[in-house]
């Protein structure tokens, strides 16, 4: 008994001198903001979608059709034409249309595909587009853009975002007369990445097998892609 009495003094002693401890410990005083950074960037990167379908050249009575097969041959020799490598053409869907008349079997099925063809320079898309058959072009528009540096410059804007909050502490911190200390934590933030679809004015957008009148040669302009990125840190103050 005199053992287990001894005992439960003992641990409360030590209760008793942790709790002196830790009220005699200074609370760490800090202060915690938030740094943010901006960038735009002109895109290297254009991603051109380019949609072929097949179509008669006699479409009353439904004969001699003009198979994708020959609408991708001409396709892909305009892009070599045009100084690119064939491996930035990309299939990225591929679909098709067949006839059926009732219980009859199907008069026809026309296939189209849809291609990304990877450029740095859009004004080169009139020119692979007038060595294709116009009326084996169903639609083109720009699927998206990018930057070959994007992963560095996302690396820049954090770091600027940093250096912005520990800036922000700083001149904060000064003007009460105090200094910023050693950096407690470090947290990242959601990126916003916003890359706009190229504005685009004048670009064919043809039907299969209509007669579209010739139209004046494309006028493309594109936005700027925009990186923000955001950084929370937290600094001892002295």
């Amino acid at each position: 008994m005199k053992r287990l009495l001894f005992a439960f003094l003992l641990l409360g002693y030590t209760f008793t001198i942790n709790a002196q401890d830790n009220m005699a410990k200074d609370p760490v005083k800090k202060i915690e903001v938030t740094g943010s950074s901006e960038m735009e960037i002109v895109p290297d990167e254009i991603y051109f979608a380019i949609s072929l379908k097949e179509y008669f050249k006699d479409e009353k009575n439904q004969k001699d059709k003009v198979t994708i097969d020959v609408l991708e041959k001409q396709l892909i020799s305009a892009i070599i034409k045009a100084g690119f490598p064939r491996e930035n053409l990309t299939i990225k869907a591929i679909s098709g249309y067949r006839n059926w008349t009732g219980k009859k079997k199907p008069q026809f099925f026309l296939e189209s595909k849809r291609y990304i063809l990877k450029m740095n320079n859009l004004y080169k898309s009139d020119v692979i587009l007038d060595a294709v058959d116009d009326k084996g072009i169903e639609y083109v528009n720009i699927d998206h853009v990018d930057h070959s540096q994007i992963k560095e410059f996302r690396k820049e804007i954090k770091i600027k975002a940093l250096q912005a909050a520990k800036e922000k502490a700083t001149y904060l911190l000064e003007s009460i007369n105090e200094k910023v200390g050693d950096v407690l934590t470090i947290e990242e933030l959601d990126d916003q990445f916003y890359s706009p679809q190229p504005m685009m004015a004048n670009m064919r957008m043809m039907a299969a097998g209509a007669d579209a009148a010739p139209m004046e040669d494309s006028n493309l302009e594109y936005q700027k892609i925009k990186l923000s990125y955001k950084m929370k840190a937290a600094f001892k103050i002295k």
